[in-house]
């Protein structure tokens, strides 16, 4: 399976740390990784994911970020927007895409502490949706 995997760059401490976390678990699965592309923020996600799902080398694509509160709604705003945009997208080209997207309401203590849930959950489920989807369009 290849796989591309769209990072944001907005509280890299975080993603850097799940990049790594992702790309170890996705070798573990025996996954290819045909890009890895970064994105300004979670936000900016959704116009990279289009492209990568466009390819035909890339049956899914994982998201990794961490959008962390701060002192207004923002975190929600974003967090909402990036995920119903991102979920469009599966649903427009019938290819996974995971949210592996920390947050919103969010401290930084907490980012650093779901790295590795999030990061991994984020390949297994690309994996575990393209798999049942070749079970039902059989």
């Amino acid at each position: 399976m290849n796989i591309a995997i769209v990072v944001s760059e907005f509280n890299e401490e975080v993603t850097s740390r799940m990049l790594s976390i992702a790309k170890e678990k996705a070798e573990l699965m025996k996954l290819k990784i045909s890009f890895t592309c970064m994105a300004p923020g979670a936000y900016d996600m959704p116009i990279i994911v289009d492209a990568l799902l466009q390819k035909k080398d890339v049956d899914a694509v994982v998201t990794l970020g961490a959008i962390i509160k701060g002192q207004t709604k923002h975190d929600e705003v974003i967090s909402h927007a990036a995920a119903q945009a991102l979920t469009d997208l599966s649903l427009k080209y019938q290819k996974p895409v995971s949210l592996g997207i920390s947050g919103p309401g969010m401290q930084e203590r907490h980012a650093y502490a779901r790295i590795r849930p999030v990061a991994e959950r984020a390949v297994e489920a690309v994996v575990k949706i393209s798999g049942e989807l070749k079970r039902i369009q059989k």
